[in-house]
């Protein structure tokens, strides 16, 4: 019986067992037909998925030297491109799509032997806090399925929570991959925005969109993140620095690092008083570790919601207008309409509540009378935000806080009331709105039984520095 740990150990289950991919991959398509009421996943890759591991047995054997994923078993949000599979980004809009190309950052863990196993539920074009606008039904969390598991990338984080794959890509616009990692007890990271390729992802805000990586440990993640990062030429957004081997970095020396929080955050009345005094018990332990952990002003904190939606609802509205009905995808039967009646009524009919909420959000903050009071605005706050996250780097390694205001609510709990959905945002959008690297580890447990983690934000390009504080922060809460 295979059991995964860490892709270290898998590995060295490999070395030990010819048939050892297939033995696995058969243990995950078991796993998730026995999980299939959660509905993380919207489609299995069953005969691909054994075919691959087939092929990875026979090139294992055969001694040819395997990749850095060899055999590493994946599931993809549906909004990442991969050929000859359905995208559908779960919009009824984009009924019976297939992909016609790889996503970059797929094309990147193929090339490193890794299988993918099938795709993943979400919130429709990943707009949604919890995983309930799906046109295939709401995604449940495993350690509790009344609940939500969070979301966009909700159908990701229950896939590595209730085992039914290794690892999952999702995308981050405004915490779509920290905060249902939170929700699930996960490992959640955004690296920087440029950090990876967006060939291949479907935009919801193209300023904003991140590929972000799910898993069971940060070492894990450190290993998938040094594989999909780095220059493509499909990407004029995309960094050209050189990628650092970071899951080697993981081993360097121990250090102290000097620690940002916010105080309005953890003052924040929307906070669960339980998580507070979780972290606030959490900040002395690594003071008394040597850290030094600084409370420090961070008056712009009640303007990041707000921000963010309007310019996330801007760039969709310009983003989603390509969705028409007319070259791909569904098509309303209009009978002897026009080309104007067909648009609207395909998009009326493809497009789910929660994305024709925000398009129309975002048509309102463009149009003429109104771009200078809310878009022009929002992008002089945001601007004011680059400018504090870099004067507060100048000082401090890292900056951390609690992920989600609370930990996961009940499904439908909040589905009447937009504005509170909203601000379960409230401190992942910062990341995004300033292009940093964030990431969610799972750290503690809610009196109510339920997991939450913490969130961890490093300046631009120093996932280095992410990853080995994220791991000394695991190490620490492990050593309680």
């Amino acid at each position: 019986m295979f059991s995964f740990s860490s892709i270290k150990n898998y590995h060295s289950f490999l070395a030990a067992n010819p048939d050892g991919c297939s033995i696995a991959v058969s243990q995950y398509l078991a796993k998730i037909k026995e999980k299939e009421g959660l509905n993380a996943f919207v489609e299995v890759y069953a005969e691909d998925a054994i075919t691959a591991a087939k092929a990875m047995d026979e090139k294992r054997t055969s001694g040819k030297p395997p990749g850095k994923l060899h055999g590493v078993v994946f599931s993809l949000k549906d909004v990442i491109s991969y050929k000859g599979h359905k995208l559908a980004a779960a919009s009824k809009i984009l009924t019976n799509f297939t992909a016609i190309y790889n996503a970059t950052a797929v094309e990147k863990l193929l090339a490193e032997d890794a299988i993918i196993i099938g795709r993943n539920n979400c919130d429709e074009f990943a707009m949604g806090s919890s995983n309930e606008n799906s046109a295939f039904g709401p995604v449940k969390n495993a350690a509790d399925e009344t609940r939500v598991p969070g979301g966009s990338s909700g159908g990701s984080a229950v896939a590595v929570q209730a085992g039914m794959c290794m690892i999952s890509l999702g995308s981050d616009t405004g915490g779509s991959v920290r905060q249902p990692a939170d929700f699930c007890g996960v490992v959640g990271i955004k690296p920087t925005y440029g950090r990876i390729s967006r060939y291949g992802l479907i935009a919801y805000a193209s300023s904003f969109d991140q590929i972000g990586i799910f898993a069971n440990s940060v070492e894990d993640a450190a290993l998938v993140l040094e594989v999909i990062s780095g220059a493509d030429d499909f990407d004029s957004t995309v960094s050209q620095k050189e990628v650092p081997a970071f899951s080697n970095e993981l081993d360097a020396t121990q250090k102290t690092y000097r620690i940002a929080y916010f105080k309005e955050a953890l003052e924040h009345p929307g906070l669960d008083p339980a998580i507070r005094l979780e972290i606030e018990s959490f900040i002395k332990k690594l003071t008394s570790l040597g850290h030094t952990v600084t409370a420090i002003d961070f008056e712009l904190l009640e303007h990041v919601v707000p921000t963010y939606y309007v310019l996330t609802t801007a760039e969709a509205s310009s983003n989603l207008s390509r969705f028409d009905g007319v070259k791909y995808g569904f098509r309303a039967d209009v009978g002897g309409g026009d080309l104007t009646e067909l648009y609207k009524a395909s998009r009326s009919q493809g497009f789910g509540k929660e994305v024709q909420r925000r398009i129309m959000l975002g048509t309102f903050v463009l149009s003429a009378g109104y771009f200078d009071a809310y878009y022009a605005k929002a992008q002089q706050v945001r601007q004011l935000l680059s400018q504090r996250t870099k004067a507060i780097f100048a000082e401090y390694d890292a900056i951390i806080s609690p992920t989600v205001p609370s930990t996961a609510f009940k499904i439908g709990e909040k589905s009447d009331d937009p504005v509170e959905m909203f601000l379960a945002d409230i401190y992942t959008v910062f990341a995004n709105l300033v292009g940093i690297p964030g990431i969610s580890i799972p750290l503690f447990k809610h009196p109510n039984g339920l997991p939450f983690g913490l969130q961890v934000m490093t300046s631009h390009f120093d996932e280095v520095s992410l990853l080995c504080l994220s791991k000394q922060l695991t190490e620490t809460n492990d050593t309680n």
